[in-house]
């Protein structure tokens, strides 16, 4: 199951956007049905998970938390994506481009992550045949 959170009050947000979005990963990747959060927050929630997991105590556009496990109930337990609604604010504006794609393209960015993409791995090639793949043109 699939679950998009909006714990934000600023920006609405168009949960079966992401559905999609992320049902269409979850098949490109061949994961089956996997247990799956995406959530909406503000920058004092980020900050605060930021800082209690990543030991960094400021404001980020997108934290994933990777399980990958199977739970004795014998569901996957894929992750939870957690995304800054004011991060990425500021992230459309200074790319000049809609908020609904920003957001988009760091729930791809988060997803990577919890099937264990790495930053120091170079993904960026991966993630950028997503982008052209799965991201609406707005």
């Amino acid at each position: 199951m699939i679950e998009i959170l909006n714990r934000q009050k600023t920006s609405p947000i168009d949960r079966e956007r992401f559905e999609r979005l992320l049902k269409r990963l979850v098949r490109h990747y061949g994961l089956g049905r996997p247990e799956l959060t995406l959530s909406f927050v503000d920058d004092p929630e980020i900050r605060d998970l930021n800082k209690a997991y990543r030991k960094k105590d400021k404001a980020t556009d997108v934290l994933s938390f990777a399980l990958n496990e199977t739970g004795s109930d014998g569901r996957f337990y894929l992750g939870d994506i957690v995304i800054s609604i004011p991060r990425a604010k500021e992230q459309a504006a200074e790319l000049g481009h809609p908020l609904a794609r920003e957001l988009e393209i760091l729930a791809i960015h988060g997803f990577l992550h919890l099937i264990g993409y790495d930053h120091d791995a170079g993904h960026e090639a991966e993630e950028a045949q997503l982008h052209t793949l799965y991201l609406k043109k707005d």
